[in-house]
C-alpha cells in the first residue's frame, strides 16, 4: 500500500480510515492517529509531499533510547519526519542504520511504503497485552525521549490478521499525557525550510 494512492483518492480521510478497518472494529480500536511511511530520500519526499499542499514537514534524526525487538535489544538510527494532513498524522521514515524493521518494507521503485497505523493510548502494555492474548505478539515495544516530548510504543505483529502492522503510542508533553500538538511540529517544519537545515539531530 503506498501513500500515492491515498492521496489519489477522492477522500483522503475515509481511505486511511479503511485501512484493516474489520479488524480495528472487532478490537474497539480508537481513530487513526497516524500513518508510519517508510521512504527513501526523505528530504525529498517531504519536499514533495508539502507541494501536494502537506505539511511543512519537521524532520530529525535519531535513536530510540529503548528498543526491545522480539526480545533483543537494539538500537536503531532513523529520519522521522511528521506533518499533519486532513487530522491524521503522516510520520515519513528513513531507516538508516540497525533499522531492519522498517528497512524490510522499502520499496525498489522508490513509492511511499504505508508500514504502520498508529494509535493513540493511555497504557502501550494494557493495549499491547490485550492484543497478546488474541494471538498477536508484540513486535517492537521501545521509548523515544526528546525534551519535551516522550513517546512509549508499542509495535504488534498484526500482518497475518489485520493486514498490517498496528502500532500503540502513548504521547507525553512537558510531562502530561498529551500530544503534542499539530501546528508545534509545522512550526518547526517551516523554521528548517527557512534556514535551509532540513534535519536536525537529536
Amino acid at each position: 500500500m503506498y501513500l500515492e494512492d491515498l492521496l489519489e483518492a477522492d477522500n483522503f480521510t475515509i481511505e486511511a480510515t479503511k485501512i484493516a478497518g474489520r479488524f480495528r472494529e472487532e478490537h474497539r480500536l480508537p481513530l487513526l492517529y497516524q500513518l508510519g511511511v517508510v521512504v527513501t530520500g526523505i528530504e525529498d519526499c517531504a519536499s514533495r509531499l508539502e507541494d501536494k499542499g502537506i505539511g511543512p514537514f519537521f524532520i530529525a534524526k535519531g535513536s530510540p533510547v529503548f528498543w526491545n525487538e522480539r526480545g533483543r535489544l537494539g538500537k536503531p538510527t532513523v529520519k522521522l519526519g511528521v506533518a499533519f494532513f486532513r487530522g491524521v498524522q503522516i510520520e515519513l521514515i528513513e531507516p538508516l542504520d540497525d533499522a531492519l524493521f522498517y528497512s524490510s518494507h522499502l520499496d525498489p521503485q522508490g513509492r511511499m511504503v504505508v508500514h504502520h497505523l498508529g494509535f493513540l493510548v493511555g497504557d502501550v502494555d494494557k493495549e499491547a497485552l490485550a492484543l497478546n492474548r488474541e494471538g498477536c505478539p508484540t513486535w517492537v515495544r521501545g521509548t523515544i525521549r526528546e525534551f519535551p516530548v516522550t513517546a512509549e510504543f508499542a509495535y504488534m505483529d498484526t500482518v497475518d490478521k489485520a493486514g498490517i502492522i498496528i502500532e500503540f503510542i502513548t504521547m507525553k508533553y512537558l510531562g502530561l499525557r498529551l500530544p503534542v500538538p499539530h501546528a508545534i511540529y509545522h512550526a518547526l517544519g517551516a523554521l528548517q525550510k527557512a534556514s535551509g537545515a532540513r534535519c536536525w539531530d537529536t
